[in-house]
Formats: C-alpha cells, structure tokens, sequence
C-alpha cells in the first residue's frame, strides 16, 4: 500500500494528508481483445492500472488529463449541489449500497467537477478509518454543524439511512425555500436594472440629437422638454461618476455585510419592517425555523440541544436572539409554547400548534405541519407579489420611456399646430 503524504499539524503530530485524486486518460484492450479507451479518476498511475485490471482491461497507455489553456474552470459548490448530493447518498443506502460505494457512484456522476473532487476526498477519509461524521466535519464550509451532527446521530443510533433520508428532506425543502425568495427578488430587480440602463442611454445618446435639432427652432421650449434636456446634459457630465458611485456603494454594501456583525443584523431588521418583502421574510423565517427544529428533534437531538442549532439555522438576528432566549428558558424547565409565546415574534398559529405537539407528545409532527403552511403561505406570496409586481412594472417602463418621447416630439407637435 503506498505511503500517504505526511503533514505536520500543529501539535507536532504528523497527519496523513488526503491523497489528490485526479482524472487520466487511458488505452487499452478489454478480455476479448478489443481496443478500449476512456477516462478514470485515481490518485495515481499504478493506482489506476490496478483499478483497471480488476475490470478485466489491460491498459497499454495511462497518463493524467492534460488541462487545456482555455479549460473548464472548476463550478463553485453550491447548497443545492450539497442537497442533490445527501437525496442520492441516501437513496443509495436504502437500496442497500455500501457507503464507499455510493460515494463512488454518485461521485462519477456529478456534472460539476468541484463537487466530485470534494466526494472523492470525503470517500479517501472514510476509507482511511474516519466514520462519515468525521469525515463530513473536515469540509465545514460544505456540511455546517447541523448536517454533521445530525449525520452523527444517525451513525450511533444505527439508522443512518432514515437520517440521511431526513437531512435529504430537510435541504430539498430549504432550498425550494430559498429559490422563492430568489424569485420574488430576482425579476423586479432585473427589470429596474435594465429600466435605469435603457433610460441612461436614451438621455446619453438619443436626446442630445433632438436638442441639436431643436436648437435651430428659434423658439422657446415646453418646460417639460426643457427638464429633460437639463437633464440629459447633466447625465452626459456626470454619468462616470453615478456609475463608480453604484458600484462603490453595491461593493460596500456586500464588504460591510462579510465585516461587520452590528451592520449585518441592522439589515437583517429592516428587511422584517419592509412593506411586502418584509412578510415574505418574516414566514419564510418561521417555515425555517419549525423544518430545523422538526428535523433535528425528530432524530433524537434534546430539544435544548436542537434549539442551539436551530439559532444559526434561522438566518435573521431578530429570530436567532430570539431562539437563544428560548433555549435559556428550556434549559431552566420552561415549556417551548410559553417561551415562544413570550419572545412576541412567533405568530399565535405556530405557538398553538407547538403546544398541542408538546401536550400529545407529536412535537416533530407538529412542527413539521407548521413548516409545510408557512412554505405554503411563502409560495402563495411570491405567486402573487410576482402577478403584481408585473403591470406595475409595466406602467413604469411605459412612463419613463414613454415620457421622454413625449418630451422629444412636444415640441414638435406644437409647431405643427402653429402652422
């Protein structure tokens, strides 16, 4: 067996290092003596002749994938990679695949290389003696602490498949959250966007032909068709300056978000107060909150435990003090309803609901109920603030287009009515 790679850590003690897997090319002849090429991933060439041979192959040629100058660049892992991810794992292990097995498979059919790179590590740690737990947490910025930990209990309780099948739920259903917000935010923005583009460059580009031209009239202008000339011709002085001003600020904004704690959880308040999207935010928060407390309490997690977990899941500061608070009263024998009930932020539906799973002993099934309504209630919204926002958009793209051909044919219309 080849030595791994040996790394100091910093105790002093030396840690094998994952082995790099890479992709090879390879040419050969199969048992009936036909020619056979293709690809296989490995951590070296010995490695993979070996690999080849228990399928029967002997490969004449194998050398690693050249990597082109224009190559694909590696995708950026994303969390609905990771949920695709957990829903095949765990279909595997119900079909009773061995899980280095089921990295394998699902790793040779992943169409993003970076996810199949991490897959492929996560299968060497395991097979190197770590548990799948171990394994997982060595990657935080994929697997957070609660798909870890979630991950871990399913190990000790032996039913790592259900657990799977559950944090596979859980993600699937975080996601499709996620994807609704995005779309409630995604299409108005892009059509301001584009708005603000298309207005610039009628103000840049096309009304300074029309000043040229009403120059030569000799006569005065509509004050409406002289407001937009004044500004156009601030535009054409100042445009650079507003476009680096939204950029610095755009920049800002996203720099001030990854440094400053205190400015995060300001934005995070002032989304729950906006008028429309503020609601969206405030059920999708609570949906978040009762699928995260569901999923970990019904694997067996103490609810005080669950409830720590459940503060970092729900993704506003207003919500994970709140939850924090919560958890205190737990901690020191107070029942969840009341807790919630005296935090002020949870709506009177999830606390009764709550209430009647801590008194029939459902709490999970409870929760879960008020997750699938607030989701529910979070489709509904965005379906309707989409059907809204539409002709709203509309009549603005009419009045500002429309507004400056007015402006430009104003005063032309009034020299036709002279003559």
């Amino acid at each position: 067996m080849a030595t791994a790679t040996q790394t100091q850590t910093k105790s002093g003690n030396k840690k094998p290092a994952a082995p790099k897997v890479q992709t090879f090319n390879w040419e050969g002849m199969d048992k009936k003596g036909n020619k056979v090429k293709g690809e296989i991933t490995g951590q070296n060439v010995t490695l993979v002749k070996a690999d080849l041979r228990k399928q029967g192959i002997v490969a004449n040629k194998v050398k690693k994938k050249p990597t082109s100058l224009f190559g694909q660049r590696k995708k950026k892992i994303t969390p609905l990679d990771v949920a695709v991810f957990t829903r095949q794992l765990a279909t595997m292990m119900k079909a009773g695949v061995p899980l280095v097995q089921s990295f394998e498979i699902v790793a040779d059919g992943h169409e993003n290389p970076s996810m199949r790179d991490l897959l492929l590590r996560i299968k060497s740690d395991i097979e190197g003696g770590n548990n799948l737990a171990q394994s997982l947490a060595a990657h935080p910025a994929y697997f957070d602490s609660l798909f870890v930990s979630l991950v871990e209990s399913g190990e000790q309780s032996g039913a790592l498949e259900t657990m799977l099948d559950r944090i596979a739920i859980y993600k699937e259903k975080t996601e499709a959250l996620k994807a609704k917000i995005k779309k409630a935010i995604k299409y108005p923005v892009a059509v301001v966007v584009v708005a603000c583009i298309v207005t610039a460059i009628l103000l840049i580009k096309v009304v300074p032909t029309f000043e040229e031209l009403f120059s030569g009239f000799g006569a005065e202008l509509p004050a409406f068709t002289q407001m937009v000339i004044n500004l156009s011709e601030w535009m054409q002085e100042w445009w650079f300056v507003l476009l680096l001003g939204a950029i610095v600020a755009g920049i800002g904004f996203v720099e001030a978000k990854k440094r400053s704690q205190a400015f995060c959880d300001a934005v995070d308040r002032a989304i729950l107060k906006m008028p429309v999207a503020g609601d969206i935010v405030y059920k999708a928060t609570i949906a978040r909150y009762a699928r995260t407390l569901a999923t970990t309490f019904a694997a067996g997690v103490p609810l005080v435990d669950a409830l720590d977990s459940v503060a970092g899941a729900t993704g506003n500061v207003v919500y994970r003090n709140a939850v924090n608070k919560i958890r205190d009263d737990v901690s020191s024998g107070t029942q969840l309803n009341f807790s919630m009930k005296s935090s002020g932020v949870f709506p009177p539906m999830a606390v009764q609901m709550t209430a009647i799973g801590e008194e029939s002993g459902a709490l999970d099934t409870m929760l879960d109920k008020v997750a699938t309504y607030y989701e529910d209630e979070v489709d509904n919204a965005v379906d309707g603030l989409t059907s809204l926002l539409e002709p709203i958009i509309m009549a603005v793209l009419g009045v500002l287009v429309g507004g400056l051909i007015i402006a430009m044919y104003l005063p032309i219309f009034q020299m036709g009515s002279v003559v």
